[in-house]
């Protein structure tokens, strides 16, 4: 973060943190979509004044998650069905296409097949959330077979957007638990040399995480 001559923050830097640790909360599900912010409590929590705190819920709602309502104030914002079809439109767009031109043993295959076995572990612990944390991390490990630190800036972006959407599902069981299995499949087949497959299997998947995120959202909605 940036500072002044004499080292302290500056009123931006000091935002960026604000933000940064809104972010996380979103992130973790600690803020959940609908969500109305106090201002007053979260200046204190986050130890910045009204005014910084006010410009880290601008920087968020630029970025789509927070939602400002003239005389209501501020809330997380609650995706909508065209909103949830363009994330998956443009993970689409970045995961199978880094997967199908990813090169055969990229150290991130290690970090998919770790993904994937935390998976498990947290399964078998009926731990449903860390089932979540897992299945993000197995596709980050995805993009970062690019190695492109400006193409994970934006998944990491799209990533907490994702969460918000999964922050309407209530029962993460149904929601992650069909998965676990797929990203072993595609973390295997990419392990084999077998980068087009593990391309398709994963285009699939996207496909079927959709639907299945789809016909929540209206269940949710109605």
């Amino acid at each position: 973060m940036s500072t002044d001559a004499d080292g302290a923050l500056t009123p931006r830097s000091r935002a960026v943190g604000a933000a940064e640790q809104l972010r996380a909360a979103i992130a973790a599900a600690a803020l959940r979509p609908g969500d109305r912010l106090s201002e007053a409590r979260l200046a204190e929590e986050l130890g910045v004044s009204r005014n910084t705190l006010r410009e880290a819920f601008r920087l968020l709602a630029a970025e789509g998650l927070l939602v400002h309502e003239p005389h209501k104030g501020v809330h997380v914002a609650l995706p909508t069905m065209a909103a949830v079809i363009d994330i998956y439109r443009v993970r689409r767009l970045i995961e199978v296409n880094v997967m199908r031109g990813a090169l055969p043993r990229h150290p991130s295959g290690a970090e998919m097949h770790a993904a994937v076995e935390a998976a498990h572990a947290a399964r078998e612990r009926d731990d449903w959330v860390a089932v979540g944390t897992a299945n993000h991390e197995f596709h980050r490990a995805i993009v970062r077979l690019a190695d492109s630190p400006r193409l994970e800036a934006v998944y990491a972006s799209l990533q907490t957007e994702l969460r918000l959407v999964f922050g309407m599902i209530d029962d993460p069981e149904y929601l992650h638990g069909p998965y676990v299995e797929e990203n072993a499949r595609i973390a295997a087949t990419y392990a084999q040399g077998r980068v087009a497959e593990a391309a398709s299997l994963l285009e699939a998947y996207l496909d079927s995480s959709e639907r299945l995120i789809l016909a929540s959202y209206a269940r949710a909605r109605a």
